[in-house]
């Protein structure tokens, strides 16, 4: 289950409307004979993908699935049926899937005599498709508050520009973040100041990413030499200071995941708004003594549920999720 995990992760996914799904076919001696992953919409679901890399080896083997593997006719057709064809003996699977017309997929198996296991590492399977599930019960996409960080909590020297803060480990590792999310927002202030490219630069996938969606929120005007307006992405650049309008907008255009990566004020405005679902935050060794501070002021604490803390080179990452039930 943890490869296929990691194929439902793997950073050439496309940005739509359906989830990171990942799939292996496994012979009865335990050996991995098939790998598929979702690409996106209109393209092979990750059964389809791994089956038809397993081909004839299929037949009695086991496919092990992070998501249940769906039962309607969309864009393409039914998984189910397609592992039923192929003779596939077993099949495990993750966690449910929640659709009205694609849920129920364990049911068709079983009835065609296909022995099914559910609920296998469900909860880091549904961690891989979180955006997807996040999308279809909040109506807006997950977001991400990412940031980098001195021991004393500064973004930047007292000069307030660009600052060496992270060592190139953890740069990489951000860059593999960057990959794997929709849309990536700075502020204008950001822009201006930083002039960042915010495009994914993962150094295990040279040549096949998937470039994010490039939001720049705020009135002022780039300059026409700005990075962030360069052809290696599409760039969207968005007037309008209601973080709740953007998230509906780039709902609309189908992204799920959102990465905030502005200063202090942009940063302050999604928390304040209650949009924060996850935070990403890199702490250098390194003492600034003075410069600006990762947030602007809050109204109210905001409760992080630590999931997860993780040494990358010189830097430690901290991933959590925020807690909206929690006070302090």
């Amino acid at each position: 289950m943890r490869e296929a995990i990691a194929e439902a992760l793997s950073t050439d996914v496309l940005a739509s409307s359906n989830p990171r799904v990942g799939c292996v076919i496994v012979d009865s001696s335990g050996v991995i004979v098939g790998r598929g992953h979702h690409r996106g919409s209109g393209t092979a679901h990750a059964e389809i993908a791994a089956l038809a890399d397993a081909g004839d080896l299929a037949l009695g083997a086991t496919a092990v699935v992070t998501l249940e593997p769906c039962r309607h006719t969309g864009r393409t057709g039914p998984c189910t049926q397609a592992l039923i064809n192929a003779g596939i003996a077993r099949v495990v699977y993750g966690v449910d899937d929640p659709g009205d017309v694609s849920a129920g997929g364990a049911e068709v198996l079983r009835d065609a005599g296909i022995d099914v296991v559910a609920g296998v590492e469900a909860d880091e399977a549904r961690w891989a498709a979180r955006a997807w599930f996040h999308s279809l019960s909040h109506d807006r996409p997950l977001v991400t508050l990412k940031t980098a960080v001195s021991l004393d909590g500064r973004v930047a020297d007292a000069t307030g520009g660009p600052t060496p803060i992270t060592g190139p480990a953890a740069r990489a590792f951000a860059h593999e973040w960057r990959a794997q999310v929709d849309a990536i927002v700075v502020g204008t202030g950001t822009a201006l100041q930083d002039d960042p490219s915010l495009t994914a630069r993962p150094e295990r996938h040279a040549g096949d990413v998937r470039q994010p969606l490039r939001v720049v929120v705020g009135r002022s005007n780039l300059p026409e030499g700005a990075r962030v307006l360069d052809d290696s992405a599409p760039t969207l650049l968005y007037q309008d200071h209601d973080v709740h309008a953007l998230l509906a907008d780039l709902h609309r255009r189908d992204v799920q995941h959102l990465l905030v990566e502005g200063g202090p004020t942009l940063a302050a405005a999604f928390m304040d708004a209650g949009v924060v679902d996850e935070v990403l935050w890199f702490v250098a060794p390194i003492l600034l003594g003075d410069g600006p501070v990762a947030m602007a002021s809050l109204t109210h604490p905001a409760p992080v549920n630590v999931r997860r803390v993780t040494v990358v080179g010189e830097d430690v990452v901290v991933e959590g999720v925020m807690d909206v039930h929690g006070h302090r």
